[in-house]
């Protein structure tokens, strides 16, 4: 019987609608809540306004595994590892935990903002329970990692987010915990940097420590973990090995292949003034077409609606592989001319449609995904994996050749045959 490095048995974590996180309250914020609650007359709010963030939630991890935890917005993720690290404690149930437990679940976990970078890498290494010489040996390696070099001394609160990750990942990674837990905070490093974070977690897992890592990038998901657990709803609804697991996950659970439409308590308070209402693929006729002829043009449509006035929002589409490998992405407004026409997105109802050519993509099924954003100033609404659509084959260029050709594009290029000049 495999050693485990992590058990858990019937992880539940509830949370009451509205409640903000705070620490310990004193007598008089419970008495100043007490009364709100008398004057709305709302004492079974307890009882009514409550969400399960994890439910029934089991499972073993032996040493030396590196896990993937998937799942949309909002189905435990990063929950669960909150309270593998001993952030929240859970409703019902519990974990067990062999060995040190790093952790980088946001931006600066576990730092002081008033000490200096050098500190934090001391006192990170003290909760690790690290002793100073341990963190001695590793501390030239952080530092080099993390290139923040000049600012090692200078207190953290004065850090940029970026210069933030790139200690706080640093400092998770070398200071050797038997269990490293990783949230999707690698998003928020430029390309290079997350291209040797992902590199760092690769040469961690190949020691035999023990990875849990959450992402919304399937291609690292699939390159980094050997098996990975898909979370709906807080719940448990497949582990398996990593292929198989994130087919199941980019291909079920979706709206109806072809379209998608959003109703109004999928949709975030945050995305105001903007609100999605569907995504479609269409033919030439607008008719709703949930598998494509490869050889035919075919339209994605997105609708929906601005309540008020928004300057300069792009509304645009992901398209990827059923196994989260990107293709390409696209905005209405990639074209200048259009973009100057339409800086001010009007109130209202409306509709971005974008035509996808023939004869361009290979067989199979293919994901859509959407965002409506002002550039590097606000992300109104992202959803990555909004519905699914299938290319159809048999009218693909070459196919007197019935074979499965390699690749998500299967173009018909414009080829000549010519006679050599020497024969």
């Amino acid at each position: 019987m495999s050693i485990y490095a992590v058990r858990a048995e019937g992880l539940s974590k509830q949370y009451r609608l509205g409640e903000t996180a705070s620490g310990y309250e004193t007598l008089r914020e419970k008495l100043a809540e007490g009364f709100r609650r008398l004057r709305r007359l709302d004492w079974s709010r307890d009882e009514r306004e409550t969400i399960w963030a994890l439910r029934d939630v089991s499972f073993e991890v032996p040493v030396g595994r590196t896990l993937g935890i998937i799942g949309r917005n909002g189905a435990g993720k990063t929950t669960l590892l909150k309270i593998l690290s001993r952030v929240a404690v859970p409703t019902e149930g519990q974990a067990e935990i062999r060995g040190r437990v790093g952790s980088l679940l946001e931006v600066g976990t576990g730092f002081h903002p008033e000490l200096t970078g050098r500190e934090n890498i001391y006192l990170n290494g003290a909760i690790l329970g690290m002793k100073r010489a341990e963190i001695d040996r590793k501390f030239d390696e952080i530092v080099a990692f993390s290139e923040v070099e000049d600012f090692i001394d200078t207190p953290v609160k004065r850090y940029s987010s970026g210069m933030y990750l790139r200690l706080a990942f640093s400092v998770a990674a070398h200071l050797e915990p038997e269990v490293l837990l990783v949230d999707e905070v690698l998003a928020v490093g430029d390309a290079d940097f997350q291209r040797k974070c992902l590199g760092k977690m690769s040469d961690v897992a190949e020691e035999g420590r023990t990875v849990f890592f959450v992402s919304h990038n399937m291609g690292a998901i699939l390159h980094l973990t050997e098996e990975t657990i898909v979370l709906d709803q807080g719940r448990i609804v497949m582990r398996a090995p990593t292929p198989e697991a994130v087919d199941f996950y980019m291909t079920s659970g979706l709206s109806q292949s072809g379209e998608r439409r959003w109703e109004p308590d999928e949709v975030p308070a945050s995305a105001g003034p903007f609100r999605p209402v569907a995504l479609r693929v269409l033919d030439e006729n607008g008719e709703v077409m949930p598998r494509v002829p490869s050889d035919l043009d075919f339209w994605v449509e997105f609708e929906y609606e601005v309540s008020e006035p928004i300057r300069d929002l792009r509304v645009g589409i992901y398209l990827s592989t059923s196994r989260g490998e990107p293709i390409f992405t696209s905005f209405d407004l990639d074209n200048r001319q259009r973009y100057e026409t339409h800086r001010v997105r009007p109130a209202g109802r409306q509709r971005s449609r974008a035509r996808i050519p023939g004869n361009m993509l290979n067989e199979g099924r293919y994901v859509l995904g959407v965002n409506a954003s002002v550039y590097r100033i606000r992300s109104y609404f992202t959803e990555e994996h909004a519905m699914t659509f299938e290319v159809d084959g048999a009218s693909a260029p070459g196919n007197q050749w019935p074979e499965r050709r390699r690749g998500p594009l299967r173009p018909a290029l414009d080829w000549e045959l010519l006679e050599s000049a020497d024969a």
